[in-house]
């Protein structure tokens, strides 16, 4: 979707660059007259032509050039390819979040009458978007165990159209069999969707296991410091330029430049960070695998996950996301929240500073307590999206805790 670059120096092969390579370089474009560095931040709403002629050709071409920032800008272009290279797609699409990331593949691949296979362990707020908007326009949902494979295939209908899921999903770090689902879903002729927010192609490239489509909340750990909202949409040119781009374009849900600047600055060390996360993440839930008070963590760094193996196959480590179910329920879980000092007391995540939350509260109150309790989302469960914080020094924040 990016015009072409101006520099006449060749581009390196990016198809033969390691990804902590393509993270830095990748989608980097450069402007003629001053031919600089860093990624240029292009605040401007729209673009000017030299002629009428050109502009005419611009607008019956606008997924080529640059037009109006709603649906094309040279800093956005940046983020989009350096992400569609490091998923390993062929084409991406920004958002505005990560939600109108997931709202908009909906809108542009359903319409009424169609059916969508969901896993039950997804962020409460797309429950609420498959169940209480989309349900009104006629699309029906029906939610399975992420784990189950077979309760996938039990689910199909012949209006079955999408498969979503999340892996590992949020909060219990449960891991979909991507490879299995894809299959199902192929034989189903439903577009098969995986949210990779918690992993990010540093530890996951689900794309290469069959998926069709992508889905980022950029806001976590592309960003990776909790500055800026963003999503994308990435996969195959067919799907992100003919159906998605269409809706974006018109429906306006966009990524904005200054946003899109700050994601390419944090996808430099994104490699970096998601390998420190994920080895204090493990650090700490072994940790807390040893506390009397609490009854089971969730990470599928543990053996005792129970898709520990599936994990390490489709898994470069086991992510940054813990979780941990504590005996003595809501009042134990708030008693803990409420003595850390170290750690922020926040339903977001992906920062590298150690946030804290309950989810049953918090990030999933909007979904009902059947529905909560069928996730197994309990009162007793906390989670905990580990930063780059001394381990130790995370450790002793809770220790308080559980002493008391």
């Amino acid at each position: 979707m990016a015009s072409k670059s101006l520099s006449k120096r060749p581009s390196p092969d990016f198809s033969k660059l390691a990804l902590e390579s393509i993270a830095v370089r990748a989608g980097t474009k450069r402007s003629q007259e001053y031919q600089e560095h860093s990624e240029a931040l292009y605040l401007t709403s729209s673009f000017c032509f030299d002629s009428a002629e050109e502009a005419e050709k611009g607008f019956a071409n606008a997924e080529t050039g640059f037009i109006y920032s709603r649906f094309t800008n040279p800093t956005v272009s940046m983020f989009q390819d350096r992400l569609a290279a490091l998923e390993g797609g062929e084409a991406c699409i920004a958002t505005a979040s990560g939600m109108a990331a997931i709202m908009t593949t909906a809108m542009a691949h359903l319409k009424a009458g169609d059916h969508v296979v969901c896993s039950r362990s997804v962020f409460g707020a797309t429950i609420q978007l498959f169940t209480s908007i989309l349900g009104r326009f006629g699309i029906t949902t029906s939610y399975v165990d992420l784990s189950d494979s077979k309760a996938w295939q039990t689910a199909v209908q012949p209006n079955t159209r999408m498969f979503y899921l999340e892996t590992p999903s949020n909060p219990l770090t449960e891991i979909a069999d991507i490879k299995a689902i894809s299959k199902i879903a192929k034989k189903a002729n439903a577009l098969f969707v995986v949210d990779n927010c918690f992993c990010t192609p540093a530890l996951q490239r689900p794309l290469e296991l069959g998926a069709d489509v992508v889905i980022h909340s950029a806001t976590k750990y592309l960003d990776g410091q909790g500055r800026v909202l963003g999503g994308a949409i990435v996969g195959k040119k067919s799907f992100v330029t003919d159906k998605v781009f269409p809706f974006v374009r018109t429906a306006g849900p966009t990524l904005s430049a200054f946003n899109a600047w700050v994601f390419l600055k944090g996808l430099e060390t994104l490699d970096l960070r998601m390998k420190q996360q994920s080895s204090n993440a493990l650090a700490l839930a072994q940790w807390l695998e040893k506390q009397t008070g609490v009854e089971r963590v969730y990470h599928p760094g543990l053996k005792s996950h129970p898709q520990h193996a599936l994990a390490k196959r489709q898994q470069k480590a086991g992510g940054a996301i813990l979780s941990f179910t504590l005996k003595g329920g809501k009042k134990a879980a708030f008693k803990l929240i409420d003595q850390t000092r170290l750690c922020s007391i926040t339903a977001n995540l992906g920062d590298t500073r150690t946030t804290i939350t309950h989810p049953a509260s918090t990030t999933h109150c909007r979904v009902s307590p059947e529905a909560r309790k069928a996730a197994g989302i309990t009162d007793g469960l906390v989670r905990i999206a580990v930063g780059l914080e001394n381990v130790e020094d995370l450790i002793n924040d809770l220790r308080g805790g559980f002493k008391k």
